[in-house]
């Protein structure tokens, strides 16, 4: 019988993280390659019990709760101590682990600790049905191929995966998962670190990610006042302005409105690309948006390659008559 794909579902604060729902899908998509395949979840933390009914509408088979007011903090060693366990007892084919801050922390120890490979920051997966085999696809090189990677002769299979780049799909119907608690008493849970304080900050800066309109400018847009064009356009639209890592280098809009290999992954409903060559670092970042629309200078630029409507000319002028024609 095929061995389960496991996703760790990450929670901030009782908090589950909008990655988690994104692996769920993703890995029931997989799984439905593969008979008998199931998911399997595992919840670290403190007082989970509103956490677990929230999970229940995204369709795991199985969830693994590991409670205990050690884990009310994010601590490497005890995470770390719980998810191996888990991976012991379980024995997954597949781990999957979101690419976020406390994940790319987690995943490397883990898989260490457990002597497997590890493929980090991943955006595509896919099984191959003649082996068995993850096919893990990530940047390579500095973004300038896509790699996919496997991990032939280890297991489990582990990734971490770029939040926002898969879709999230809820179950129809009546929750079938079923719920088990993990024997903490059987893990080490000596504290070598103590957290003395948790200071927050607080960003004052829009999540792109979360945009339904993107309208994004590279460094053919030319200058920072010529962003206000964009901008208006965006406003227009309800949506929200971003940028290539070129446009950001050059200060011509800020860091977290980046888009691309070193920014953040969008889907969007529509995606307006202005001035923007096509870069597979920036492609890898927008490649999946509902609706794209490229808008360059040359004929010859890769975005149009990705693009469903390409507009051949200068978007100083293309972006006014475009306005006209949407009557904003």
């Amino acid at each position: 019988m095929a061995k389960d794909i496991a996703i760790y579902i990450e929670q901030r604060e009782g908090v589950i993280q909008s990655v988690a729902f994104e692996l769920i899908s993703e890995a029931k998509r997989l799984a439905s390659v593969q008979e008998g395949k199931q998911v399997v979840g595992v919840l670290i933390g403190s007082q989970l019990e509103n956490s677990a009914a929230e999970l229940e509408l995204y369709g795991l088979d199985r969830l693994i709760i590991c409670d205990d007011e050690k884990f009310e903090l994010y601590r490497t060693e005890l995470y770390t101590e719980a998810l191996t366990s888990f991976i012991r007892e379980e024995d997954p084919d597949i781990l999957l682990i979101g690419a976020t801050s406390i994940g790319r922390d987690l995943a490397p120890r883990c898989s260490a600790a457990v002597k497997t490979g590890l493929t980090a920051d991943c955006t595509k997966l896919e099984i191959d049905e003649a082996t068995g085999n993850l096919l893990m696809t990530r940047p390579a090189f500095g973004g300038n191929i896509m790699a996919t990677i496997i991990c032939e002769n280890h297991r489990p299979q582990m990734a971490t995966v770029r939040p926002g780049v898969m879709v999230v799909t809820r179950e129809e119907g009546e929750s079938k998962m079923e719920v088990e608690r993990m024997d903490v008493s059987k893990l080490d849970l000596t504290v070598r670190v103590k957290v003395l304080e948790v200071v927050k900050t607080i960003k004052s800066h829009v999540d792109i990610g979360s945009a339904r309109v993107l309208v994004a400018g590279g460094r053919g847009v030319g200058s920072k006042e010529n962003f206000e064009i964009l901008r208006g356009l965006a406003d227009s639209l309800k949506g929200e302005v971003a940028g290539s890592r070129a446009a950001v280098d050059e200060g011509w809009v800020e860091k977290p409105r980046q888009v691309g290999q070193t920014g953040t992954t969008v889907r969007p409903e529509l995606y307006i690309a202005c001035g923007i060559s096509g870069a597979i670092q920036h492609i890898a970042g927008m490649e999946n948006s509902g609706y794209i629309v490229a808008i360059n200078k040359d004929p010859d630029a890769l975005i149009f390659e990705y693009a469903d409507v390409g507009l051949v000319g200068d978007f100083k002028t293309i972006i006014p008559m475009l306005s006209k024609e949407l009557g904003v």
